[in-house]
């Protein structure tokens, strides 16, 4: 399946690029994207999912599919289909 994926601030700088359009296995979750982000670009490695048995997405990172935060889904759970957008926004800090 094929899944638009967009980063933002950091992450955006991570991929080198704002957006790109990738092929997964059907089936997969968020976890499972994330996953691979994390195996495929150095630096975002770490940055998205907890290295815990029980996989969760990290604390104060907002993941969305289709504009619609995961958190209020399945979480990293979530299963995604063709033509879904997944956007991955890092925490944000300032003041």
């Amino acid at each position: 399946m094929e899944l638009e994926l967009r980063f933002f601030a950091t992450f955006r700088d991570a991929v080198g690029e704002k957006e790109h359009t990738a092929t997964f296995d059907d089936g997969s979750t968020v976890a499972d994207v994330l996953g691979t982000l994390e195996d495929e670009y150095e630096g975002l490695a770490g940055q998205l999912l907890t290295d815990e048995d029980d996989v969760a997405i990290r604390d104060q990172l907002s993941v969305l599919k289709n504009g619609r935060d995961v958190t209020h889904m399945a979480g990293p759970e979530t299963d995604l289909e063709d033509g879904d957008t997944l956007s991955v926004f890092p925490p944000v800090a300032g003041g």
